[in-house]
């Protein structure tokens, strides 16, 4: 009896050190905007996504665009857009059981969501989750072009996650608006996803396609993060290529 409570006990103590080291990554904040070139009220928050990413690039910080396609009914066709990030979108406002989706929202960690241009939210967002330790560390490596398509090799260390998501990025590109609520506007646009994937798998390889609007010369990266139960986010890393 006294050999099986010193056996509990040691199992016991090697589960807390796991948890615990577990919990101890650097803390990580993610920035999912929901937005479209045919959207008047998203310029302002795709020019506060670029001011972020500008301000934070040294830090554990990350910024996609995910350019949704249903204002394209209105007139402008936004050559970023895709019924994915929309359906994507659409999971999050089952998550925040919230009756309709919208642009420009900002998703934060995957914990909370507000209108993308609100400075006030962001920056307090920001100083929030700056604070909050990863629970998931991901490593990416071995990354290569194959003809049209970017593959690599991941491996993710620490808690269980639900889902993975592989996002290939343009860091940014401008374009000469004619039509829609924003013709004759000139707009940027940050962090563009060009593709995603959605894996469940602590590792693996990949092969993420390039978009056909992606130029020769546009700056990519690859962001990954993790999430846990109900969306949130748990880790997350960019490998610029």
């Amino acid at each position: 009896m006294h050999m099986i409570k010193k056996l509990v006990m040691l199992l016991t103590l090697i589960l807390s050190v796991n948890i615990n080291a577990q919990q101890n990554y650097d803390p990580v904040v993610v920035l999912e905007l929901f937005t479209s070139q045919g959207c008047s009220s998203c310029p302002s928050a795709d020019k506060l996504l670029n001011k972020i990413k500008e301000k934070y690039k040294k830090q554990n910080v990350y910024v996609l665009s995910y350019h949704v396609d249903y204002w394209n009914r209105l007139g402008w066709k936004d050559p970023f857009s895709s019924s994915k990030y929309s359906d994507y979108q659409r999971k999050y406002a089952k998550r925040f059981d919230i009756r309709s989706i919208y642009t420009p929202q900002l998703v934060v960690n995957g914990s909370e969501h507000f209108t993308g241009s609100n400075r006030y939210k962001t920056d307090s967002a920001l100083e929030k989750y700056s604070k909050t330790k990863a629970s998931t560390m991901i490593a990416i490596k071995n990354v290569r072009k194959e003809g049209s398509a970017i593959s690599f090799d991941y491996n993710i260390k620490g808690e269980q996650f639900d889902n993975l998501t592989l996002a290939l990025v343009v860091s940014d590109r401008t374009t000469n608006i004619s039509k829609g609520e924003n013709r004759s506007r000139t707009l940027k646009n940050t962090n563009i996803v060009a593709n995603r994937l959605v894996r469940k798998e602590n590792f693996g390889k990949v092969s993420i396609t390039i978009a056909d609007w992606v130029r020769e010369q546009d700056e990519l990266s690859i962001i990954a993060y993790t999430q846990g139960k109900a969306l949130k986010i748990t880790g997350a890393i960019q490998i610029m290529l």
